[in-house]
């Protein structure tokens, strides 16, 4: 049974990367590939088709998944920046040391477009693959042949332009649904990691949770940059009543998030009472449930299926023995009281997973003034801008640190390349170093040992298909397989990457210049992968920019964020408004909050990987990071009563607690002078007898003691925030 459970498992895993956006945006591009150069192939000839096809592959890096609306302009810089450059390489061809004298100042500009961030990343590897493959074109000394070989690559790009633009408006409508149901499956996963809380051998006094806690900040992290990818393309002109679903549902999966968030309040409270464990398993079993019924939400969606409807969990949760629980107050709280709390939590959890299936099954009409008063300000912007590059003349700029670093690195390999024995191909250590240098070391070093075992691999594939001497179009067919699967897993998996991207390059050089000796071809393949591995990884420590110079920015940024969030959470004046306008202002304020955290876990996730003496300080870093994602929690549990609750809170004794709260958490993370005392109190003190029944009675004291918290966790993370920045200060002097 066991055996037969994990291959089902297997299969479902199978089917979910079979299905996904990634490999649908790979077979698209292949099959561009295809069509370009077999069409030239067939009209112009081998050689013709050879050189159209690296106008191709120079092309498709930026190609992924997209809104409609930009999808040209964002291929165009690839062939913009990348033809001249593979004109010019061609005609220094003969020429090393003014090849040579090219490729460091161009590799620098190229290398420069990290500017425009995870946009600008696609664009350099464009514009190296221009250059590199060109090297791999073979020498002509006739100036037409050389302007010919550019207007076959000029076909194949301009092609590829047309072909992307197209292809991604056709697969919008698949896009759509690919990325609801990822989003879906990383919310599922988080809510699988969140439910390991609730298991009482997770006791909040032992090590074990330390690790879970790391996998949920993790996870976070992921499932916010998955969503701002799933807003760019779900977001985008909601006109017809399918995109107004799907939009919808994304916008479900967002409160989903929140409801999450809450659930760890009160957990550590409530697990040190001895009585909390059938309350916790039932709960855990819950959300597992959920998580459960969500990925089968996502399968359906893949599948194009009718989702099915499941049984609400409401009973199970209204049948818990709250008297299990205890009702000595521990640490100040009534444990029954406060696992009521939780279950309520899980209840609008509950509610909203079958809001999902309802709005999938199409049994309810979407929420259209809410989705379009919503895309335009949730979705990336698509131009180019060149305000980014104003700010990279600093010396510890990073993205201008990693184009010297990337440029030196390119000048030593192919100087290195000059003074081989077998420096017939030099390139190829060139290709190396730009698929695997990245701007920080544990990027680099994960794609070095992806890259080394990859082109092992890769190699020996090849040097079967060479050795066996199959036809040009045969050739063709394999580079197109070849292409497809390193496009699609170049983000998911760099290992299968590299492992068809070696394919991929040995063929393509076989279709531009057969080599004597296709076996001696993989053996300096395997060669000079290893030397542009070891390049690319000894350059990693040239001008490096260690995550700790970035840390102190990004907890400023996530300070500032949590300030705002907390100013427009806590606005009283939401609940009078008579449109959509708080409750924009409140997702926006929502989404920077969380992709600040994003941004800090991801960066302190990359400090591992560094030396030891240059790692930013841990240990408050981590306790900013989870307080942050509690004052988070506390403030969303505050917006929920304020506009779920209203007619059951009492007005003049909340407004007052709600604008000293605002004002004391932006004093505490802002540094801003509180104004002056009356003689009311910010908040009442509590009893906390007084704190009724959740799902009956008024909920003004919960608001009060959600304020009360969120009050003493702001100061708490004001001043993990200083001593972060006291330490990193330290380490520079």
């Amino acid at each position: 049974m066991q055996l037969q459970s994990n291959f089902e498992r297997y299969q479902r895993e199978v089917l979910r990367i079979a299905l996904s956006h990634y490999v649908t945006n790979g077979l698209s591009a292949a099959l561009g590939l295809l069509l370009i150069t077999g069409s030239i192939y067939l009209l112009l000839g081998e050689f013709a088709a050879a050189a159209a096809s690296v106008g191709v592959v120079v092309c498709i890096p930026p190609d992924q998944p997209a809104p409609k609306r930009g999808k040209f302009w964002q291929l165009l810089p690839a062939f913009l920046i990348g033809l001249p450059l593979f004109w010019a390489v061609q005609v220094l061809h003969a020429a090393p040391i003014l090849l040579g004298l090219l490729l460091v100042p161009a590799s620098f500009l190229a290398f420069l477009a990290g500017g425009w961030g995870k946009r600008g990343l696609p664009i350099s590897i464009s514009v190296m693959f221009a250059m590199v493959f060109s090297m791999a074109v073979p020498d002509h000394t006739n100036s037409a042949t050389n302007l010919a070989t550019c207007l076959y690559f000029t076909l194949g790009a301009v092609f590829y332009l047309v072909w992307a633009t197209l292809a991604n408006a056709a697969l919008n409508a698949r896009y759509r649904v690919q990325m609801l149901a990822d989003t879906l499956m990383a919310l599922s996963k988080l809510m699988r990691s969140q439910a390991q809380q609730f298991s009482p051998e997770i006791a909040a006094e032992t090590g074990k949770r330390a690790p879970l806690i790391g996998t949920l900040l993790q996870q976070q992290a992921a499932l916010a940059d998955q969503l701002q990818a799933a807003r760019d393309i779900l977001l985008e002109s909601p006109s017809s009543t399918r995109r107004q679903q799907l939009a919808n549902m994304l916008m479900l999966v967002l409160d989903m998030r929140d409801h999450l968030l809450v659930c760890n309040l009160d957990l550590d409270t409530l697990k040190s009472h001895s009585g909390h464990e059938p309350v916790l398993s039932a709960l855990r079993d819950i959300l597992q449930a959920l998580a459960d019924e969500i990925d089968a939400l996502a399968d359906a969606l893949m599948l194009g299926r009718m989702p099915l409807p499941f049984a609400s969990h409401r009973p199970q949760l209204e049948n818990l023995q709250w008297e299990q629980s205890g009702t000595t107050p521990t640490n100040g709280a009534p444990p029954a009281i406060l696992a009521m709390g939780m279950s309520s939590r899980i209840g609008l959890m509950n509610d909203d997973s079958l809001r999902l299936i309802t709005l999938a099954r199409g049994d309810v009409a979407p929420n259209v003034s809410l989705v379009r008063a919503n895309w335009e300000l949730f979705v990336s912007p698509t131009v180019w801008s060149w305000a980014p590059f104003y700010a990279l003349w600093r010396w510890n700029a990073p993205p201008l640190r990693h184009a010297i670093r990337a440029a030196l690195a390119i000048g030593t390999a192919y100087a290195v390349s000059l003074a081989l024995p077998w420096g017939s191909h030099d390139y190829w250590i060139l290709v190396t170093i730009v698929v695997v240098l990245r701007g920080s070391l544990a990027q680099t070093l994960e794609r070095r040992n992806s890259r080394a075992i990859g082109t092992l691999i890769g190699c020996v594939v090849a040097g079967l298909l060479l050795y066996t001497h199959i036809t040009p179009l045969l050739v063709l067919l394999v580079v197109t397989l070849a292409q497809a699967v390193a496009h699609a897993f170049a983000l998911k998996k760099y290992l299968v990457t590299a492992v068809a991207a070696t394919v991929l390059g040995l063929l393509q050089v076989q279709m531009l210049n057969a080599g004597p000796s296709p076996v001696f071809d993989v053996v300096e393949r395997m060669l000079d992968t290893l030397m542009g591995v070891a390049i690319a990884w000894a350059f990693s420590y040239v001008l490096p920019s260690w995550e700790r110079g970035q840390i102190a920015a990004l907890v400023t940024r996530t300070l500032a964020a949590q300030t705002r969030h907390a100013r427009v959470a806590l606005g009283l004046w939401q609940l009078q408004a008579v449109d959509n306008e708080p409750e924009i202002q409140w997702r926006l304020a929502r989404r920077e909050a969380f992709d600040s955290l994003s941004a800090l876990v991801q960066a302190t996730q990359r400090s591992l990987s560094e030396p030891r003496a240059v790692r930013p300080p841990l240990e408050p870093l981590g306790r900013l990071l989870a307080l942050s994602y509690q004052l988070l929690a506390q403030l969303t549990t505050v917006k929920t009563m304020l506009l779920q609750q209203r007619g059951r809170l009492t007005p003049h004794e909340i407004d007052l607690p709600l604008q000293r709260t605002a004002q004391a958490i932006e004093a505490a993370l802002g540094a801003v002078a509180l104004p002056p005392q009356t003689d009311q109190p910010a908040t009442t003190v509590l009893e906390w007898s007084v704190l009724g029944d959740p799902f009956d009675g008024d909920l003004s004291p919960w608001l009060l003691r959600r304020l009360q918290l969120a009050d003493c966790i702001a100061l708490q993370l004001r001043a993990n925030g200083d001593q972060v920045v006291r330490e990193l200060a330290a380490q520079h002097r």
